[in-house]
C-alpha cells in the first residue's frame, strides 16, 4: 500500500488541512473520533493510504500539524475533527511569526524546524512504502510561508521528488462573487476552503485511496506535466460539479460532454488570460463512465480548444478514471494542467513586489531577522527568469523544434 504523509502549516494551511480531513474521513466513513462507520467495504479498501490504524480499531490521519503559535492549533483541536489527530503531531511555538516570512524562515521558524522534523520522520518511518508528502500552506503570511518553504527544502534534501500546485486567492474570489454569487464574507472564506481540498485536494488524493479503473500513481502526477525543469508548478480546473457540492448554485452540465469541458472552460483556479498554451495535463474523473467515454471527450476538449494546446507534444493530456464518485456527487471531473498563463500570476506578484522594493517599503521587518537586501534581488531575478522562461514556451512552435533538431544534427556532423 503506498502511503502519503500530509503536513499543514500556518493558520491558512490548518484550516484548509482541517476541511481536508474533513472530507477524507466523510468519504471513508471514519467519524470525529476515529472509528469506521461507513457502509461499503470499499471505503476501506485504500484507506491506509492516508489513516495508521490502531490497535483498538481505531484509524488515525497519517498528518503533522504545526504553526508558530498555540491559537491555530487549539482551533484544529476544536474542530469537528479535532480529537481525531495524534496528539504528539502537533507541533507549536508561542511567539508566532508576525506575518513576517524571514521569522519562519529564519528565527522562530528555524527553532521549531527540528520538532517537526522529527515527528515527519518519525511517521515516514512508520510507512511500509511512503509514496510522498502533501503539505498545505500559504505562499504569503509568516509561519506558512516561511517554515512551511523552510520544511520543504528540508524534505527535499531527503526526499527528492515533489510537486507544486498553485492555487491563486484572486482566481478563487473570482468563481465565489461572480459565479457563485457570494456576498457574506464568513460564506466566502468557507467556501474557498472548500474549493481548496474538494476541488483539488480531495480529487488529486482519489487516485490513491479508492480503486481506479486506470490508475494514475502520484509520481506520474508529479513528473509528467513538467516537461521542462523550471516550469514546476500546476494548477487546475474543476467541474462545476464540485461546485454544486459546496454551495447551491445550478448545475450547468445537461451531459457528460458538456461537464468534461466545464472543467475545462469555467472555473480554472489560476488566472487564465490569453493567448496562452498547455503543454501537459492530467484529468481524473470519478463516476460511471467507460475509459472509452473519457478518452473520447478528452479528445473533444482537445479539438475544441486546440489553440491552447501547443502542437510540438503530442497526446499531451493524460486520463484517469475511477468508478467511485465523491460522496453526494454522481460524476466529478478535475483537469491539472501544467499552463503557460501561470507566469500571469508571476508576473501581477512580481509588479506589485517591484513597487514597494524601490521605496524599500517594510524592508527593515526582514533584514532585522537577518535576511540580506540581496536576497529580495536575486528573487525578483528569479521570478523575472521563470516568467521569460514560461513565455518562451507559450511562443514556441513545432518548427521551431525541427530547426533545433537540424542545428543540433549539424553540430553533430561538424565534430
Amino acid at each position: 500500500m503506498r502511503e502519503i504523509l500530509h503536513v499543514q502549516g500556518g493558520q491558512c494551511g490548518n484550516q484548509i488541512g482541517s476541511k481536508f480531513w474533513e472530507v477524507v474521513c466523510d468519504e471513508h466513513g471514519i467519524d470525529p473520533t476515529g472509528r469506521y462507520t461507513g457502509t461499503s467495504d470499499l471505503q476501506l479498501e485504500r484507506v491506509n493510504v492516508y489513516y495508521n490504524e490502531a490497535s483498538c480499531g481505531r484509524f488515525v490521519p497519517r498528518a503533522v500539524l504545526m504553526d508558530l503559535e498555540p491559537g491555530t492549533m487549539d482551533s484544529v483541536r476544536t474542530g469537528p475533527y479535532g480529537q481525531i489527530f495524534r496528539p504528539d503531531n502537533f507541533v507549536f511555538g508561542q511567539s508566532g511569526a508576525g506575518n513576517n516570512w524571514a521569522k519562519g524562515h529564519y528565527t522562530e521558524g528555524a527553532e521549531l524546524i527540528d520538532s517537526v522534523l522529527d515527528v515527519v520522520r518519525k511517521e515516514a518511518e512508520n510507512c511500509d512504502c511512503l509514496q510522498g508528502f502533501q503539505v498545505c500552506h500559504s505562499l504569503g503570511g509568516g509561519t506558512g510561508s516561511g517554515m512551511g518553504t523552510l520544511l520543504i527544502s528540508k524534505i527535499r534534501e531527503e526526499y527528492p521528488d515533489h510537486e507544486c500546485m498553485v492555487l491563486d486567492n484572486e482566481a478563487l474570489y473570482d468563481i465565489c462573487f461572480r459565479t457563485l454569487k457570494l456576498t457574506t464574507p464568513s460564506w466566502v472564506v468557507s467556501v474557498l476552503n472548500a474549493m481548496y481540498c474538494v476541488g483539488i485536494l480531495s480529487a488529486n488524493k482519489g487516485c490513491l485511496n479508492v480503486p481506479w479503473a486506470t490508475e494514475l500513481r502520484s509520481e506520474e502526477t508529479c513528473s509528467e506535466p513538467h516537461s521542462f525543469p523550471p516550469s514546476a508548478f500546476l494548477y487546475g480546473w474543476f467541474c462545476s460539479s464540485y461546485l454544486t457540492r459546496i454551495s447551491t448554485v445550478p448545475c450547468p452540465h445537461s451531459s457528460r460532454t458538456h461537464s468534461a469541458n466545464v472543467g475545462f472552460q469555467e472555473h480554472d483556479v489560476c488566472c487564465r488570460p490569453t493567448p496562452w498554451s498547455l503543454p501537459y495535463s492530467l484529468s481524473h474523473v470519478q463516476g460511471k463512465m467507460s475509459t472509452k467515454e473519457v478518452d473520447e471527450q478528452m479528445i473533444n476538449v482537445q479539438n475544441k480548444n486546440s489553440s491552447y494546446f501547443v502542437e510540438w507534444i503530442p497526446n499531451n493530456v493524460k486520463s484517469s478514471v475511477c468508478d467511485i464518485p465523491p460522496r453526494g456527487l454522481s460524476m466529478a471531473s478535475t483537469f491539472i494542467g501544467n499552463s503557460t498563463s501561470i507566469q500571469e500570476m508571476f508576473r501581477r506578484v512580481s509588479e506589485q513586489f517591484t513597487a514597494m522594493f524601490r521605496r524599500k517599503a517594510f524592508l527593515h521587518w526582514y533584514t532585522g531577522e537577518g535576511m540580506d537586501e540581496m536576497e529580495f534581488t536575486e528573487a525578483e531575478s528569479n521570478m523575472n527568469d521563470l516568467v521569460s522562461e514560461y513565455q518562451q514556451y507559450q511562443d514556441a512552435t513545432a518548427d521551431e523544434e525541427l530547426e533545433y533538431e537540424d542545428e543540433e544534427e549539424e553540430d553533430v556532423q561538424d565534430m
